[in-house]
């Protein structure tokens, strides 16, 4: 339960419904064990009515005592009709109350999972999958839900009647009383065992179901390329070997449970019968009447189903323990990158690297080493190099997605670490490398980052991103919607797309991270035109392979293997004839050779 007790200042929280559907549960046990009484009295006054019926056998008075006789059964039968129905009601004011409590507490929870994830880093990403997140937030969720509301209801219930029956019990006969739930003890011991291999199997049933859910995840993201490699009798054989192995440890589960209920109904029936034994024993002697035994009996099968209650509910608490515990891995997890508590501030641009080095935490690979140049506001800065040079890894320490291993980043002069997180970025325009899309709307995710739809400012954003003509040939022009990733545009829409979404914010720092890739030159040489007039005063940093998108950069750095190994304007480093100088004849070769084949 310890992995549990982290949702106990949801139950402080939401006091005001827990407490009253406590009392609501108790009210409602106390008009279920009434009942038996009256069915003891009535049992007991239908065995002395016979005897008083039968001696007045042959005298005036025994329809009298026949009518009298029927009432007061009519009359018992009506009682425990109402008992039965006032019960209902206080059942009904439980769920009400507690079975509410738990869906307001999953919406929390879900609200606290989702915008823990939203403040974790980018490393933390890198680490797990999306099947995996996605299966903490909803699935985990749903089975500590289950213990919230259905198994805290149940448990209280359960004990409240066992206490309350067993009381009774106890001052009616206690050798009966004792005897007839001889059975409960052992009842206890095997789901003490039981819970421990419930709990294990839980366990193994969420990580292949997290595994699952991520096989499923990543190929219907990829289902493009699946296709175009005839794949899908290969994948759909791999899902099959997940599913039956998801399917092994969940049947490894239900044979457990299967050999559980039928064994505490074994025992349930152990004592009635027991109840029956002991209990003529009992009215032999003279200590008890037949009614108490028609009660004990009673009261016996209103235990049958907090019983079976009894092993289902902990199934359920074992099972949200397992996911509580998978849930308190990430909620515990703290991000590696804090925001300091400062106010936000508006930045220059200025760009400074001083012999700054990075290590990726999670694989340990040295991506920069001793980088040092400055970028000032207005200028345009391109890097170029191999791939696995350290372009994209400069690209996110800008934006602060990790914090650098060695040196110092300054922005303004002064360290990044020191400046609100979410000031600095809201200044910044990013264009990855990967395109990524959401399901929406193209005026939804040109203007994703602002608050509200501005058409005008989303209109220009597509116009100097050269996709303004693009989008108008579609048939509901911007309020076109576009497939998960993008899939209903083209490589180059999607491109373009994304660096409207860059600009339409005005940033102070536009990193363009090998963007333009694909797009043809003439598009491209528009878009670096439209960007030179937006991006006066402001800094940008452009990633690029071909040398014809950065051939007009104010500062060129050549990486390789995580250094700067050159940099300087296009004239200077022609001039230098070195790596740039080789790169710029190899790719005017192959652009010649192209022209030549065609």
């Amino acid at each position: 339960m310890k992995d549990l007790a982290y949702l106990n200042k949801y139950f402080y929280k939401y006091r005001w419904r827990l407490i009253p559907g406590i009392l609501f549960v108790i009210i409602s046990n106390i008009f279920g064990v009434l009942p038996a009484q009256v069915i003891r009295v009535a049992f007991d006054l239908v065995t002395e009515n016979i005897s008083t019926y039968q001696l007045f056998s042959g005298f005036g008075n025994q329809p009298a005592i026949y009518s009298i006789f029927g009432s007061s059964l009519f009359l018992f039968g009506v009682l425990v009709l109402v008992l039965a129905l006032l019960r209902g009601l206080f059942l009904f004011f439980m769920r009400q109350t507690i079975i509410l409590m738990s869906r307001h507490i999953e919406y929390d929870l879900k609200n606290e999972i989702y915008n823990h994830y939203q403040l974790l880093s980018l490393a933390f990403y890198r680490r797990h999958n999306t099947g995996d997140l996605m299966n903490r937030v909803t699935e985990d969720v749903s089975r500590v839900r289950m213990y919230l509301g259905p198994g805290i209801m149940y448990t209280i219930n359960t004990v409240v009647l066992f206490v309350m029956a067993i009381c009774v019990m106890l001052t009616v006969n206690v050798r009966l009383a004792i005897f007839s739930v001889l059975p409960l003890p052992v009842l206890a011991v095997i789901i003490y065992y039981v819970n421990n291999i419930i709990n294990f199997r839980s366990e193994k049933i969420q990580e292949r179901l997290s595994a699952l859910s991520s096989f499923v995840q990543e190929n219907f993201s990829g289902i493009r390329v699946i296709k175009s490699y005839v794949r899908e009798d290969h994948v759909r054989k791999n899902f099959a070997a997940e599913s039956d192995n998801y399917k092994t440890h969940s049947m490894e589960l239900v044979k457990v449970q299967a050999m559980f209920y039928p064994l505490m109904l074994l025992l349930v029936g152990l004592s009635n019968v027991i109840t029956i034994y002991v209990g003529g024993i009992e009215v032999m002697k003279g200590n008890i009447t037949p009614g108490n035994i028609a009660e004990f009996i009673v009261y016996l099968n209103m235990l049958t189903f907090p019983v079976i209650a009894l092993g289902w509910v902990t199934s359920l608490v074992q099972r949200a323990a397992a996911s509580q515990k998978r849930i308190n891995e990430f909620l515990q997890q703290q991000p590696e990158i804090v925001s300091p508590n400062v106010p936000k501030q508006a930045i220059a641009g200025q760009i400074a690297f001083n012999d700054v080095s990075f290590i990726y935490p999670d694989t340990g690979i040295q991506a920069l080493k001793n980088v040092s140049f400055t970028a000032e506001p207005g200028q345009m800065v391109a890097i170029i190099g191999r791939t696995g040079s350290g372009k994209s890894t400069i690209a996110n320490l800008i934006m602060r997605m990790y914090d650098v291993t060695g040196g110092d980043l300054l922005i303004d002069q002064q360290s990044i670490k020191r400046l609100n997180l979410e000031g600095y970025r809201s200044q910044i325009g990013f264009v990855p490398q990967e395109v990524f899309l959401f399901s929406d709307t193209i005026a939804n995710n040109i203007a994703f980052s602002a608050d509200v739809l501005d058409m005008p400012l989303v209109e220009q954003a597509a116009k100097d991103a050269a996709v303004y003509g693009n989008i108008m040939e579609l048939e509901k022009g911007f309020e076109t919607l576009i497939g998960e990733r993008g899939i209903t545009l083209s490589g180059g829409q999607k491109q373009r797309v994304s660096i409207a979404r860059a600009i339409v914010k005005h940033p102070q720092i536009l990193i363009f991270d090998d963007c333009l890739s694909a797009v043809d030159t003439r598009t491209e040489e528009e878009i670096l035109n439209n960007l030179g007039r937006n991006m006066q005063g402001k800094t940008s940093i452009i990633i690029a392979h071909r040398i014809s998108t950065i051939k007009n950069a104010d500062k060129i750095l050549v990486m390789d293997d995580g250094e700067i190994i050159e940099q300087g304007d296009h004239n200077y480093l022609m001039d230098k004839k070195g790596t740039y100088f080789e790169l710029y004849e190899k790719q005017l070769l192959e652009e010649e050779e192209i022209e030549s084949g065609q």
